[in-house]
């Protein structure tokens, strides 16, 4: 059995939380972040910046001398950066979109130009326009990348949001000029696009472009091949895999990190240096105890949204993050939900807008009603809460 020094990022507390109808107790997520620790894993990702209750736990597993371990996954945004400076943590992952579908949909210039409002990538966008989108997207990346690693001190990767439908230039720009200041770039594959022919060939021809840059995968399974095209972008030369266990996460789940350590050994006879094999089964057990799957691929379960950042996008263009034509967008409201969420409900689906400030207001009341009742709302609750008045 060969040994390979493969690194394994867990996404669980972040990402698998974000699945639609899973709220996991703080005590739970503390559970969960000890059992997988003891996994041998190289990084348990925790977002901080989401709400009160996520930064506490990070603050205190760090206090339990596991700042190496605990990795906080961090918006753009010299706040964001400081905010999970001070919980304690030493590393962090930074994301930011890379693909001209979303860079298009977010770029705060382009927004507000009158002669792209309700456009898409998909219309005829001049040239000059994408390349003023990727323009401020490196700067925006490379202004804060700097500031973390250099005036804050912190060890980083770098998430590229959605890079499997970005533009092949433009990524290899994104990692060279990244790669000064980054530990590992993270391959997105945000909306299960990938195939594993394509993965092998993207990230050998993306090695083959660049120098210096330790590549990792981040894979969904929207189309059930998150397995596959994580071993076959690890065949071709990607050192790091971040994903669940269980495959838990939006839509169809990310890949499932208990079958990527259990294939390279069965398949290939790799074992990933410093895991212990023998405690895998304590965090699967546990979580399948708890009774929670990832929704099956291609369901109309996997299109049901929460995340505030995913909702704002698929508000204007609904390709952002839904990629099967035949099913029905599903917003739901919960403690990863923003603003988005509750204008989606009110303009593209009931045609009665209300003001921003209602929004916030709305966002503000479910987060708290969310984390107090450990659960999420459909749209027809919040409708009721809307009429009784809570939200006034």
């Amino acid at each position: 059995m060969q040994t390979l020094p493969i690194k394994i990022y867990d996404e669980t507390l972040r990402d698998g939380e974000q699945q639609v109808g899973i709220f996991f107790p703080y005590s739970t997520k503390h559970k969960l972040a000890h059992l997988i620790a003891q996994t041998g894993i190289d990084g348990i990702a925790i977002m901080p910046s989401v709400c009160e209750q996520e930064a506490e736990l990070v603050k205190s597993l760090v206090s339990e001398g596991w700042d190496d371990l605990i990795t906080a996954d961090t918006m753009m945004g010299k706040e964001y950066i400081d905010h999970a400076k001070s919980c304690g943590v030493k590393r962090i992952i930074l994301f930011h979109a890379v693909s001209d579908r979303l860079l298009f949909l977010r770029n705060p210039h382009i927004r507000l130009m009158s002669e792209y409002q309700g456009k898409t990538i998909d219309d005829d966008i001049p040239s000059h326009i994408i390349n003023k989108i990727r323009q401020d997207a490196l700067n925006v990346i490379v202004e804060n990348l700097h500031y973390a690693t250099k005036v804050a001190g912190l060890r980083v990767d770098f998430a590229a949001e959605d890079a499997s439908r970005a533009d092949f230039d433009f990524l290899v720009e994104c990692i060279r000029l990244s790669s000064p200041y980054i530990e590992h770039f993270l391959l997105c594959d945000t909306v299960g696009v990938l195939t594993p022919e394509k993965s092998y060939i993207w990230v050998n021809d993306l090695l083959q472009s660049t120098t210096g840059v330790a590549l990792g995968v981040h894979y969904h399974n929207d189309m059930g091949l998150a397995l596959e095209n994580t071993l076959q972008s690890l065949m071709a030369g990607a050192i790091l895999v971040s994903g669940t266990f269980c495959g838990l996460g939006e839509r169809a789940g990310n890949v499932a990190l208990e079958q990527v350590l259990n294939g390279l050994q069965v398949r290939f006879g790799i074992e990933v240096e410093g895991i212990n094999y023998d405690t895998i089964t304590a965090v699967t057990n546990y979580i399948e105890q708890m009774g929670i799957r990832p929704a099956p691929p291609y369901s109309q379960t996997a299109q049901r949204h929460e995340s505030g950042i995913h909702v704002n996008s698929l508000f204007r263009d609904p390709k952002s993050y839904a990629v099967f034509r035949h099913n029905k967008i599903d917003i739901v409201f919960g403690k990863w939900s923003g603003v988005s969420n509750f204008q989606y409900l009110f303009e593209k689906q009931l045609q009665n807008p209300q003001p921003r400030k209602q929004y916030e207001k709305m966002r503000a009341v479910i987060k708290s009603l969310a984390t107090e009742q450990e659960r999420y709302f459909t749209a027809n609750e919040v409708l009721e809460l809307w009429k009784d008045g809570i939200f006034e």
